[in-house]
């Protein structure tokens, strides 16, 4: 099994957002469970006039965070066309892509959330994966083909004493099958096209890494969380040859993207239910959405008065004026009446908005502003 390419980590700095074909697995490793079909999203136009000729629905204005808990078996691209109907939304994409076999948070923004997916592709992930010994596989993932093989099988006590090796900033050199461009072609590319593809060590920064559990002597179960452009494909392949053996990942589950944890994600089959319940006036799709500023949680929240939100929203500068000014500066998210409104940058005396909100449709419910 691969992974797909995501932007950034874990997801590769030089990954887009775009699903892959498989085999390029540059999210990190895959996932031992059975296969499951993937839902197929049938993009072909006619199909709009094979069900009856029904007209199309008008698309609406949706704006928030849905935290998909993603099953395996479905690709990131068809998730977020999952919850784009489901919403009848205009806009939606997600935030960091995670392999169709793999399971766990998928930040998907809908509306005008989708200018802040930059501020949660940059967070720290986190990460359970299961390493397979004895075996490299050149994708560093279960469905690549075995390059090397080994009898040896580590102690616990000898993945602990490793473990420090691989925390904190580390040259990683990422695996062959991954999105970074070599040349102006993806590396992967080059991998499946039989050439020999070299990629230059760079530096990743791994918070924590910590061995969870140890089923058998051919298998081990870490957490991992860490900085923007870090493979765990790669973790399992060096740990593997430091300690004697060969390993590749079997298993994966992401359980944190920036500000969202698992407390924040809601299952496909739930989610179905909740708008089913919502088509038949029994609740409502807004509970489940976060705030579009859920996204911004490491940056500071700056109210203004009436007057100068309604110059900002024009896009004009506004003064810092009078002993009550706000002495930060930098990048600060803008609040009216406790809504948000921009996306600013505050220095030499005054607020710069850089990306303004337009928040008429449909939001998160009051209650779902107080997270657990």
């Amino acid at each position: 099994m691969t992974m797909d390419p995501a932007h950034g980590t874990i997801d590769g700095n030089d990954a887009d957002q775009r699903d892959v074909q498989k085999n390029n697995f540059a999210e990190m490793g895959g996932n031992s469970q059975p296969h499951q079909e993937p839902r197929r999203v049938n993009n072909d136009p006619r199909a709009k006039q094979q069900k009856g000729n029904q007209p199309r629905r008008d698309r609406r204005d949706v704006h928030g965070w849905v935290v998909l808990d993603k099953p395996i078996g479905m690709t990131s691209t068809q998730a977020v066309a999952v919850l784009k109907r489901l919403f009848n939304a205009k806009r939606a994409g997600h935030a960091g892509t995670l392999d169709p076999l793999a399971s766990g948070g998928l930040p998907i923004a809908l509306g005008e959330a989708t200018k802040t997916v930059p501020f949660v592709m940059d967070g720290r992930k986190r990460y359970q994966f299961t390493v397979c010994w004895g075996e490299e596989r050149d994708t560093d993932d279960i469905e690549g083909r075995v390059t090397a093989t080994s009898d040896q099988r580590p102690t616990r006590e000898a993945i602990l004493a490793l473990l420090p090796r691989f925390t904190g900033v580390i040259e990683q050199i990422p695996p062959r099958y991954s999105a970074i461009k070599v040349q102006g072609e993806r590396a992967y590319d080059l991998a499946r096209d039989g050439e020999v593809v070299e990629l230059a060590p760079r530096p990743v920064e791994i918070h924590h890494l910590t061995l969870v559990n140890q089923p058998d002597n051919n298998r081990a179960v870490f957490e991992a969380e860490c900085g923007k452009g870090t493979y765990v494909r790669a973790l399992a392949r060096d740990m593997g040859r430091i300690l004697g053996t060969y390993g590749h990942i079997c298993a994966l589950r992401r359980t944190l993207v920036g500000p969202f944890g698992e407390n924040d994600m809601i299952p496909l089959d739930q989610l179905e239910a909740l708008c089913d319940r919502a088509a038949s006036g029994e609740g409502s799709l807004a509970d489940a959405l976060l705030p579009v500023e859920t996204a911004l949680d490491d940056i500071p929240a700056l109210a203004v008065t009436r007057a100068d939100a309604a110059r900002l929203h024009r896009g004009q500068a506004v003064l810092l004026r009078g002993r009550d000014a706000p002495t930060c500066s930098g990048t600060v998210y803008v609040t009216v009446a406790g809504r948000l409104l921009a996306l600013a940058e505050v220095g030499n005396g005054e607020i710069i908005p850089k990306r303004v909100f337009n928040l008429t449709g449909l939001t998160a419910s009051t209650g779902r502003n107080e997270r657990n």
